[in-house]
């Protein structure tokens, strides 16, 4: 069963406080059919480059969420239809972009949520430069590979342990 982050917010009071429990700030659009989602972190920083998310949405998710620091970039999109059509094959859970995600309505078709600041048209480079499983900052915090991610439509969550009400 899904948790509400509401909910998760409401019961885990202490943890915000000592921040084990953290929020997003809320700048992401919401993508794909699966509007609540959840799993463990696999962390990625890349720039303008979507050569190792494509690779590692090619791997087996296992329910996992890849979160992408894509430096907040507006110029392209790191991730498009194949890729997520891919992860949601994969079994992963959700991908959440500090950037931009293209083929919209080819991802929306997906079950799989997706998270980004916007949609963009150009494609990015194809460099295959970036940081695998390193500790991340975006949407006002710091996210470390292993950690666990709760999203539903009031926002995401962020927790060093894996969560249940």
């Amino acid at each position: 069963m899904a948790l509400a982050t509401a909910e998760i917010c409401d019961a885990n009071v202490d943890m915000i406080k000592n921040g084990e429990l953290r929020a997003l700030q809320p700048i992401f659009q919401i993508f794909g059919r699966r509007q609540i989602f959840s799993g463990q972190i696999v962390t990625l920083k890349v720039f303008e480059d979507n050569v190792l998310v494509r690779n590692f949405l090619e791997e087996k998710g296992d329910g996992r969420v890849l979160v992408i620091d894509g430096g907040g970039s507006l110029r392209c999109a790191i991730l498009g239809g194949n890729p997520v059509q891919r992860a949601q094959n994969n079994g992963w859970s959700g991908v959440v972009v500090n950037g931009c995600i293209r083929d919209v309505d080819e991802i929306n078709c997906c079950d799989i949520g997706v998270r980004a600041l916007g949609s963009h048209p150009i494609k990015a480079a194809r460099l295959g430069n970036g940081e695998r499983r390193c500790p991340i900052n975006i949407a006002g915090t710091r996210i470390f590979d292993g950690e666990w991610l709760y999203a539903d439509t009031d926002g995401i969550l962020v927790s060093q342990t894996e969560l249940s009400i």
